[in-house]
């Protein structure tokens, strides 16, 4: 038995954070010790698992600023975390055999020879690839992070990546680790607590008033209200379904939008405006529903409600809506790069389209026009997950994994 401390910069709502928790519980269920230490963690706003004494978490740093003005995000992410390090070396009680560190590379040194630890960094996607470079300035401030990110990931002990798209990405972003080995660990589900959740979601009532009564055919998007997540994709998509639909076809039809959104963060308040200003312009008013940081039993009966799920976004690097949403058997209209190329079964488990709201919107009319088609991709959507993307597959790679650099 070993013990294993997870650093996360912010356990809140997302895929990240989704990746880190079922990965906690896959080592745990093999006998670990298992901790989180993170610069945030908001009860009100973050997965179940993580507030109800499933693990021991403690929250360091929380008190240094997430920005000044608006600016330098990146900069005081990183020495939130590595303060976080530090107070992990230093004054933390925890003795770690194996330290999970993903999300932010620049705390590894500490970690590695503050501790004695091993080391395993999960590299979602390349820290630097997240943001533009607008500006000279910005060009400026970000060289140092980016070198910082390059040379403390290539310290770590063992690297993770989440699919075949992000180890490409990888080598040709971090050039000065080409020869560095990386290995896939695909995000997998933990199908016993969607199952647990399952059985409860009939507690959870959606508001009849949520849906228009003769809507029959809902389209449900999950993800978090940020723009790069491309949310307005599936409301452009809506205006040009309404072009290729009769009257009675279009009155059926409803969308659903639901995701992580924090108050605190400007973006999540921004963009959430930005949806709702976009619906009163291409004249869509109450033919979309929002819903913000929904509860699992809540999302299983979004889920339960909905014919198809849209996946909007563009070389998402893995995205764990469409494992989510064929096992919860509901086919997946995604886009034709990035993880979704993994994940989805072309015309089997869904639909794969271009970036283009007509071709999202010919790809829902077949769900419109074809009711069973949704049931038999719902189907082998299910078994697909249940294949290829397994909880019990994940936690055994996972721990040989772990065992492997011990």
């Amino acid at each position: 038995m070993l013990q294993i401390v997870f650093l996360h910069p912010d356990l809140g709502i997302g895929g990240a954070e989704r990746l880190v928790v079922d990965a906690a519980l896959a080592l745990k269920s093999k006998g670990h010790r298992v901790s989180f230490l993170t610069s945030h963690h908001d009860k009100s706003h973050c997965f179940e698992e993580t507030k109800d004494g499933t693990f021991s978490i403690t929250v360091v740093g929380d008190w240094i600023p997430r920005h000044v003005g608006g600016r330098f995000h990146a900069a005081f992410a990183y020495l939130r975390m590595i303060f976080t390090a530090f107070y992990l070396a230093l004054i933390s009680n925890l003795k770690p055999d194996v330290i999970f560190c993903d999300q932010i590379s620049a705390c590894i040194p500490i970690l590695k020879y503050g501790t004695g630890a091993k080391i395993l960094f999960y590299c979602h996607f390349p820290d630097q690839l997240l943001t533009k470079r607008q500006s000279f300035f910005k060009q400026i401030y970000r060289a140092p992070l980016d070198w910082l990110e390059e040379k403390t990931t290539g310290m770590a002990d063992l690297v993770l990546v989440n699919s075949h798209f992000t180890a490409k990405v990888f080598k040709d972003t971090f050039t000065s680790l080409k020869s560095l080995e990386t290995h896939i660990l695909y995000p997998s589900l933990n199908t016993e607590v969607f199952d647990d959740a399952k059985q409860t979601y009939g507690k959870y009532h959606i508001k009849r008033d949520a849906f228009p009564s003769d809507a029959t055919c809902i389209f449900l998007s999950i993800n978090r209200f940020e723009r790069k997540k491309n949310l307005s994709l599936a409301i452009y998509a809506m205006a040009e379904l309404k072009k290729l639909l009769s009257d009675a076809e279009w009155n059926s039809v409803h969308l659903a939008m639901a995701g992580g959104y924090d108050e605190n963060l400007a973006e999540n308040v921004e963009h959430f405006h930005e949806l709702q200003d976009l619906l009163g312009k291409l004249d869509l008013s109450g033919k979309v529903s929002f819903f913000k940081s929904v509860s699992s039993t809540a999302k299983m009966a979004l889920f339960k409600s909905a014919s198809a799920v849209i996946y909007t976004p563009s070389n998402e690097h893995f995205g764990i809506v469409p494992l989510e949403s064929m096992y919860m058997e509901k086919p997946v209209i995604a886009m034709k790069s990035g993880g979704p190329l993994e994940t989805v079964d072309n015309e089997k488990t869904g639909f794969l389209c271009d970036e283009n709201p007509i071709s999202v919107a010919e790809a829902m009319v077949k769900f419109i026009r074809y009711p069973d088609l949704a049931k038999e991709m719902g189907s082998a959507g299910k078994q697909r997950v249940k294949t290829h993307f397994s909880f019990t597959s994940f936690a055994n790679t996972l721990n040989g994994m772990i065992l492997s650099i011990v």
